[in-house]
């Protein structure tokens, strides 16, 4: 067998070591200086890394090597954290300005598999009914037992116009459900507004880019001239994965006059602050109602978290899908990037979301509703006969009143203006 020569290897080892030990200096600089480095754990992996260039069946290449290394530190992380190569790093950049290749999905990782935190509005994923939940175990075949999410991610990338097949594990499903996708260029517009009654507005947000606060305000402004006066808002979070955290503090602001929005807390002392509220209200005190479910996460869940802890919403819908770290991006010298896990959000009330989520006020199920079969045997008075007619009765009623087109097409959203009337008649 052959050896590399001591002295060789020797040198190989300690400029290894040198190098590891001058990045861990750099990225523990504000750390305690008691904190002792790791040098046997340096002496393992540099022995490992020895033994691979050494023995392992086929050449490997030094820098490949070394990447995979630090994609597999990050990996074992959470499933948040991340290597970013300089191609992964501007596609990150193009998703919070709102324009971006693929199908259209937020993902995470779960038990080794790809997890659908939520599909985004308009885009091939939502076409497909892909659903907060589901698990990916195949992508065009192939396994993704393994595979760290970066990589997913890039085979689930392509050109516009080409497929892509999923294999899909969904609860209450027997068998995987197989998908074709076609790529598409993901435009995202993160704010959708319009009036679901003469004096009630619909604000939906889709994800939370670097404008969506200054979106929101005017969506809420022209609902405001359209109703004349504004008589209440349901704002829709549903499979909304987050994004921005400034953005999800101004819309959360847009609604919240004084007071904290969200605190974040971890080791280092930048990663700790807080936001507070400016001295302001979109809506002028109207009622609000939130709608989240199991899609709604991170930036969506502060959202929901500040205006409940306020008691400036009722929160309606499903528990929230517990996304409460901070993702911070960190630029390297190559152009890649690292992002890194670096604080847990906090709600006004000091609740930490972090795999609990936001609970609904009001319980509503992803339920759908169509019309029910009119009943002959029901009879109303208006229907006997010699009835006596109503001082404003001008013919019969129909037996079984029409169910409301809104409550076939949106159940949730239905009952969410429901309760908005209620509130409404509650404080005239």
């Amino acid at each position: 067998m052959m050896r590399i020569p001591g002295l060789l290897q020797a040198l190989t080892v300690g400029v290894l070591m040198a190098l590891l030990l001058a990045s861990i200096q750099t990225v523990t600089a504000q750390s305690s200086a008691d904190d002792d480095l790791p040098l046997e754990e340096l002496q393992r992996f540099t022995e490992v890394y020895e033994r691979i260039q050494r023995d392992y069946v086929e050449s490997v290449d030094d820098e490949q090597l070394i990447r995979n290394a630090i994609r597999g530190m990050l990996s074992g992380l959470d499933p948040h954290s991340a290597y970013l190569d300089q191609s992964a790093y501007e596609r990150l950049q193009e998703g919070t300005r709102g324009e971006f290749g693929g199908l259209g999905l937020e993902v995470g990782t779960e038990d080794g598999l790809i997890k659908v935190i939520a599909p985004i509005d308009g885009t091939p994923a939502e076409a497909a009914d892909i659903r907060p939940g589901d698990l990916i175990i195949r992508i065009d075949g192939q396994s993704v037992k393994g595979l760290d999410l970066q990589a997913a991610v890039e085979r689930m990338r392509g050109e516009t116009g080409t497929s892509v097949t999923l294999s899909i594990l969904r609860d209450g499903a027997e068998a995987p459900i197989e998908v074709t996708l076609e790529r598409a260029v993901i435009q995202v517009d993160s704010v959708r507004a319009r009036l679901l009654d003469d004096a009630f507005g619909y604000v939906r947000i889709s994800q939370f880019q670097s404008r969506t606060g200054e979106d929101v305000l005017e969506a809420v402004d022209r609902l405001s001239r359209e109703a004349d006066p504004l008589d209440g808002l349901v704002l829709d979070l549903r499979n909304n994965p987050g994004g921005v955290l400034d953005a999800a503090v101004a819309v959360a602001d847009a609604f919240v006059s004084r007071g904290q929005i969200v605190s974040t807390n971890g080791r280092i002392a930048r990663s700790r602050g807080a936001f507070t509220a400016t001295p302001n209200d979109a809506l002028n005190g109207a009622p609000l109602v939130v709608l989240v479910n199991a899609g709604s996460a991170s930036a969506a869940e502060i959202v929901a978290g500040a205006l409940q802890d306020h008691q400036r919403a009722v929160i309606m819908g499903e528990p929230t899908f517990g996304k409460g770290s901070v993702q911070t991006i960190l630029p390297l010298r190559d152009g890649d990037a690292v992002k890194l896990t670096t604080a847990r959000y906090y709600t006004p009330d000091g609740r930490s979301i972090q795999a609990e989520g936001i609970q609904p006020d009001v319980e509503v199920a992803n339920l759908r509703v169509s019309d029910a079969e009119g009943d002959p045997a029901r009879l109303r008075e208006s229907n006997l006969p010699r009835h006596l007619r109503g001082e404003t009765d001008e013919g019969e009623l129909p037996a079984d009143a029409p169910a409301s087109p809104l409550a076939t097409r949106d159940y949730a959203l239905a009952e969410a203006l429901n309760l908005l009337k209620g509130l409404t008649i509650l404080g005239n």
